[in-house]
């Protein structure tokens, strides 16, 4: 019976080349010892053969697989995908493979993904917190087994981590700093769950620039999602500006609840900027599809996936003293555009 392509091994390849199936194992991972004229043969004839490593047997001897895996909320989300674009790309360019899962913002499935990439002998994780996540101890399992976890943008309230992120206090200060300075008398805040570091800096952040300005904090118009979809910008935009005493500015912890709130305010025929100016977060591209444009805080997405890679790589491959645990802090500035800019 006639192998197919996936039944073809090293040992078919040394027979077919009279050489021993090590002297093969050793041309198709390029050691040294091998000479160029066998090395071409072997991955000459592997070619022709269609053979295909066996990865999983690799890394059962090495109990690694040369795989990182990526945790993080939804992969739909612009912000989301772009730093799995920039993690992939710069894991393929080191040699590494990725393992891409989502949490939909459960907690349940966090925990369950993290099992699943356990099993599959990653080499590191690079993670986004679930919305629902305020305690860590399930990601013990990775650290009591010497996998190394770089936290990415939602990262925990714990000290001595490897993490990339942004500082999201001053963000969202700048990002309030600048509807006050459009004229904005009084802003609401939509933020996601203060389980989040990030979320309890932005709203912190924009309490912060509001006290600055001797500007009144009012919680009635400080509102809290579970994940700040569109279904919930359009939720919080309605409750507020049905208020008796509703709001000429609001800023938003995402994109996605402020393009919301651009749709519900011009339904009810609300000039944008000038009676209401929003403000949104993550600079998505569809800030510049959205009409107003969308003025947004400009969040490096790309850089802060390839900057979690080289804290990856850095802890498998650099010696120990090499590695900050204290992380990578990213610039971020406000981009205005016409949702904002009152001229």
């Amino acid at each position: 019976m006639k192998k197919t392509n996936s039944d073809v091994t090293i040992y078919d390849l040394a027979e077919e080349l009279n050489v021993s199936p090590s002297t093969v194992s050793r041309a198709l991972n390029n050691n040294k010892g091998i000479g160029k004229k066998t090395k071409n043969a072997v991955k000459k004839l592997a070619k022709k053969r269609g053979y295909r490593p066996n990865k999983l047997a690799s890394s059962l001897r090495t109990n690694k697989s040369n795989t990182i895996g990526i945790m993080v909320s939804w992969i739909n989300r612009p912000f989301i995908s772009t730093l799995i674009s920039g993690i992939e790309n710069a894991a393929k360019e080191a040699g590494y493979q990725v393992i891409i899962t989502q949490t939909q913002d459960k907690l349940d499935i966090e925990i369950e993904n993290l099992q699943t990439l356990f099993e599959s002998r990653i080499s590191a994780l690079i993670v986004s917190l679930s919305m629902e996540t305020k305690k860590y101890n399930h990601f013990s399992l990775l650290t009591d087994n010497h996998i190394p976890i770089v936290y990415v943008d939602r990262i925990p309230a714990l000290k001595d981590i490897h993490k990339v992120h942004i500082d999201n206090f001053k963000a969202a200060f700048e990002a309030t700093e600048h509807l006050i300075e459009q004229g904005c008398e009084r802003i609401a805040h939509f933020g996601g769950s203060r389980l989040q570091l990030i979320y309890e800096d932005r709203r912190t952040g924009y309490i912060s620039a509001l006290t600055k300005h001797n500007y009144e904090v009012d919680e009635s118009i400080i509102m809290e999602a579970n994940n700040l979809s569109a279904e919930e910008g359009f939720r919080l935009t309605e409750f507020v500006l049905n208020l008796d005493h509703p709001p000429d500015g609001i800023f938003c912890a995402n994109d996605t609840a402020a393009v919301s709130a651009i749709r519900f305010a011009k339904s009810k025929g609300i000039a944008i900027p000038d009676e209401l100016a929003i403000m949104g977060f993550n600079n998505d591209p569809i800030c510049e599809i959205v009409e107003p444009q969308l003025s947004s805080v400009r969040h490096p997405a790309l850089q802060m996936g390839e900057k979690a890679v080289e804290q990856v790589l850095r802890i498998l491959e650099g010696p120990e003293e090499s590695v900050v645990s204290n992380g990578v802090t990213l610039d971020t500035r406000v981009i205005v555009r016409s949702s904002t800019d009152r001229g």
